[in-house]
């Protein structure tokens, strides 16, 4: 079965954020004077395979302990979901 995994990481509180920051004076440059703090961060979408949602799950987090979040800067949590589009070459077929 195919998934879908959205996955979002962000730097750990007390790790500092130049992008946030420079964002954030961006902002308030705009005249978004209320802005007082922005804290950037990624979100990824992963699509793969498994054969049940706890599998999937755990490869999830296998993913993100071992490539896509750094865990002593950055925190991960993620959405997992069945992949209910078709992939391109089933659409293809």
């Amino acid at each position: 079965m195919r998934w879908i995994a959205e996955v979002h990481v962000q730097l750990r509180p007390g790790i500092a954020d130049p992008e946030g920051l420079t964002i954030a004076g961006g902002l308030r440059a705009l005249g978004f004077a209320s802005v007082s703090e922005v804290r950037s961060g990624k979100l990824l979408r992963v699509s793969f395979e498994a054969d049940e949602v706890d599998q999937a799950r755990g490869q999830v987090e296998a993913m993100c302990r071992r490539l896509l979040a750094n865990p002593v800067m950055e925190t991960a949590t993620w959405e997992v979901r069945a992949d209910d589009e078709p992939s391109e070459e089933a659409r293809l077929a």
